[in-house]
């Protein structure tokens, strides 16, 4: 049933429903039947008891006859009277009743408890439903037997039966047209977006996914629209990668073979060889760089979707190492550093990678200072690194840390792209703010311990 098409199988749950609900009510409602017109049969004929005795029972043995009712008046036709003496020596007489089912009602009577009793017997194929009362007649005790047959019973249950059988059969054969409408219904938006998504597949992605709905059907297109989304977004991003990626690398492989072309010819472009091979390994180690971002980051990729995997180290002492490191590049400048001792959890090369990427970029707009400051602010850590170069363009600040986007003196366009996938990758926060001294990068970082 599983395979069979979402329609079919709405309407088919929706058809055993009520088949079910049909059945039930088939099985129990002659039986519930049954119950309320045995306890609706037992109250007539006690009422007609009490009508009876409201009339008069008879005061003289010339009204009457132990064991016949020819002069009992009947209220009810369905319910009829017997008078049984209390002594069991005296002959019964019945024009209704066997005279053995008489004389074991009377045996039945005699050991009666209280004043009025329900019985029920099975006289041949029918059901013989009585009360019995204790009475007194002309002075004596005797019992009044009064009774009604269960053929008025099963007339009613099986007429009323018959009408709910006829009512069912028409609400379920009626009821098949709205199942199959809501069937559609339910099932129409699950086969659009199939067909989205399906198209999706095929990366045929630029047409919207529209569901006018907020249930969970709704809810479910909105999800699939969000991936459309973002599928297109990153195969645009693939798109603008390739062309970058392409343009930046053919810059240095154009200088290295023309380069190399010329010192075949005996052409030295730069004046001597020792002056030409120098420029050709530059653009070698360029190319070499590029080529090593480029892999970190479709490495920063695939562990986007691992977790975090490192060990507490002091965040202060990597600092401190990167800075001497990069100190002998631009020997002009003043580093004022203020770092606290730190522990942070995370991998140690990664944040490494983030430091060196970032101090590059400050060495390349800084004029005279770089300050660096890492500190404990409530539960976090803030590292802050800047300089006093000029602010960076508002258009460039919204994009700073996208890839291959590039300032004025930029190079690759992908430094703070991989520094923003590390902090990422390690639940911290980055941005870049102008100030009036310079401009500033914030990075915040969940602490791990102050001490170790």
């Amino acid at each position: 049933m599983k395979n069979k098409p979402l329609t079919l199988q709405i309407w088919f749950v929706i058809s055993a429903i009520l088949l079910v609900i049909s059945l039930l009510l088939a099985i129990l409602f002659p039986t519930t039947l049954r119950s309320f017109f045995t306890k609706e049969m037992y109250r007539a004929i006690e009422n007609e008891q009490l009508i009876l005795k409201e009339y008069g029972l008879p005061n003289s043995s010339e009204e009457y006859y132990f064991g016949g009712n020819d002069n009992v008046p009947l209220r009810n036709r369905s319910v009829h009277h017997v008078f049984l003496p209390e002594n069991l020596n005296i002959p019964l007489i019945s024009q209704t009743l066997p005279i053995n089912v008489l004389r074991e009602i009377q045996l039945a009577a005699a050991t009666q408890e209280n004043l009025t009793e329900r019985y029920s017997t099975d006289v041949g194929e029918k059901t013989l439903f009585y009360v019995i009362q204790k009475v007194t007649v002309n002075g004596q005790p005797a019992f009044l037997l009064s009774y009604s047959w269960d053929s008025y019973r099963n007339d009613l249950v099986q007429t009323l039966f018959k009408q709910l059988l006829f009512i069912m059969s028409i609400v379920f054969l009626l009821s098949w047209i709205p199942s199959i409408w809501l069937a559609k219904y339910l099932s129409r938006p699950l086969v659009a977006l199939e067909k989205h998504v399906r198209r999706i597949s095929k990366q045929d992605w630029h047409e919207p996914v529209n569901v006018d709905r907020e249930d969970e059907i709704g809810k479910l297109g909105a999800s699939i629209e969000q991936m459309r989304e973002r599928l297109v977004k990153k195969d645009e991003a693939q798109q603008v990668l390739l062309q970058n990626i392409s343009h930046d690398l053919k810059t240095p492989v154009m200088v290295i073979r023309s380069y190399s072309q010329s010192i075949q010819d005996g052409i030295y472009p730069k004046g001597d060889l020792q002056s030409t091979v120098q420029v050709i390994e530059d653009e070698a180690e360029r190319l070499e760089k590029k080529i090593k971002d480029l892999l970190y980051l479709t490495k920063l990729d695939y562990l986007a979707t691992k977790k975090v995997e490192g060990e507490s180290f002091d965040f202060s002492l990597l600092i401190n190492q990167v800075i001497d490191r990069f100190r002998w590049t631009r020997s002009d400048l003043e580093w004022n550093v203020n770092a606290s001792a730190l522990f942070i959890k995370g991998d140690r090369e990664q944040w490494m990678k983030v430091l060196e990427n970032i101090i590059e970029n400050q060495l390349r707009y800084a004029k005279t200072t770089i300050t660096i400051s890492f500190k404990q602010e409530d539960k976090h850590a803030k590292l802050t690194i800047g300089n006093d170069g000029p602010p960076i363009e508002y258009h460039v600040l919204e994009t700073l840390f996208e890839p291959f986007h590039k300032g004025m003196e930029g190079e690759f366009g992908i430094g703070l792209s991989i520094v923003k996938r590390v902090v990422s990758y390690h639940g911290a926060t980055i941005w870049a703010e102008n100030k009036e001294s310079g401009v500033r990068f914030h990075i915040r970082i969940p602490a791990f311990t102050e001490e170790k």
